[in-house]
């Protein structure tokens, strides 16, 4: 049967497809929760940079620069207005298979004055199994290059499993100063809900990788205090709001891609509900007959598969501020949510043509993207 809160107009279709057969409608020709007419006419034309081989992430430093990660564990230098890029040496190992390899990069809050950024990546273990994890290094840029110093691990998946998928590992800072990771549930299912593992979770962590004392598990001890939120599936994409409240997408099963407002202490429910079905086809509850676990803001079915989140705030598109930005893979797609206190509602949608990897906004409030795949270009969105 078909599940999820229906409009009326969907509730009389349903009503005359169920004389018939209603289970021969298909999840997929479920609308997305919370969306209206959306904006697709995109207002901003598109510049190439360049390309690269299996982009995944991109930060922007202060002085105009950007920093580039492919996932087969190359970090770069990019000076975007020149088309200039540069190897960073001293990056770690990483496992590049499947979803894995070198992952998220961001600055630490006071990178003007430690020089300090934060990569995620996949790490080999024992036994064919393998983990996300994060470290710090120093970024040194002179005449004879740039590389990272003093790399230091501050925090693992536990525990590594077999697989390479739902990594997860984006970083984000808070205005507290303390580092965010997402950390996906590796298509194990069940440690999203197990306290022992912090797969399937969001955790909190100090800038050092230590486990802040406010943290709403942490009287457990073990991985359990670094959790801030559980019950997660693959989680792609966290933002803070204008008024600091921490929202993040992620990758449903078979439909139901959501977007979550995280609270702390709260559990999302995945795998024991989720408005997306197994892709063997088994039933997967939808969130409103678990009322004890938090539901989505917006749920997507057909699905967007959101890669990356970036909550707007420049100049170069005013009315965009205040909104998040959406990077799509499936939808090949820019997606913008406007926010409205705890309530979302998706306003636009931009054909892309490609499969969308990640999002940054430069120091001037310029909007840049990366494109999935071998051949991913760096993309400069300029408003029209």
């Amino acid at each position: 049967m078909q599940k999820g809160k229906q409009t009326a107009m969907w509730l009389m279709v349903w009503a005359a497809l169920a004389a018939c057969s209603a289970d021969s409608v298909a999840r997929t020709e479920r609308p997305a929760s919370n969306v209206v007419a959306v904006e697709t006419q995109a207002p901003f034309t598109v510049r190439t940079v360049m390309a690269f081989k299996r982009p995944w992430a991109l930060a922007a430093l202060p002085d105009g620069r950007l920093l580039v990660t492919e996932k087969a564990g190359q970090l770069w230098l990019v000076q975007p207005q020149s088309g200039q890029k540069t190897a960073i040496s001293g990056v770690p190992a990483v496992v590049d298979a499947g979803q894995g390899g070198l992952g998220d990069v961001a600055l630490h809050p006071d990178f003007a004055n430690n020089h300090f950024i934060y990569l995620s990546y996949a790490e080999a273990g024992d036994a064919h199994e393998q983990g996300a994890a994060v470290a710090r290094a120093r970024l040194d840029v002179d005449g004879q290059g740039a590389r990272l110093s003093g790399l230091q691990v501050l925090w693992r998946q536990v525990p590594k499993v077999t697989g390479d998928g739902h990594y997860g590992h984006r970083l984000l800072f808070g205005r507290d100063g303390k580092l965010w990771i997402s950390s996906s549930e590796r298509q194990k299912f069940t440690p999203a809900q197990d306290m022992s593992s912090n797969l399937g979770k969001i955790v909190r962590l100090n800038d050092d990788g230590s486990v802040p004392n406010d943290n709403p598990f942490v009287s457990q001890g073990g991985v359990a205090a670094q959790v801030w939120s559980l019950g997660h599936r693959n989680v792609l994409g966290m933002g803070w709001d204008s008024d600091g409240r921490l929202w993040a997408h992620e990758m449903g099963p078979k439909g139901g891609d959501e977007l979550n407002l995280i609270q702390k202490g709260g559990n999302y429910g995945y795998p024991i509900v989720s408005n997306g079905d197994h892709y063997s086809g088994r039933v997967i509850p939808d969130h409103d007959t678990r009322p004890e676990f938090i539901a989505p803001k917006i749920t997507w079915t057909p699905v967007i598969s959101p890669s990356s989140m970036l909550m707007y705030s420049g100049q170069q598109f005013p009315a965009w501020q205040g909104q998040m930005l959406i990077s799509g893979l499936s939808s090949q797609a820019l997606i913008r949510v406007a926010l409205d206190g705890e309530h979302a509602q998706e306003v636009g949608r931009y054909d892309m043509g490609e499969r969308m990897r990640a999002l940054s906004q430069g120091a001037n409030g310029e909007i840049w993207l990366l494109e999935d795949g071998s051949n991913g270009r760096l993309l400069q969105l300029l408003p029209r």
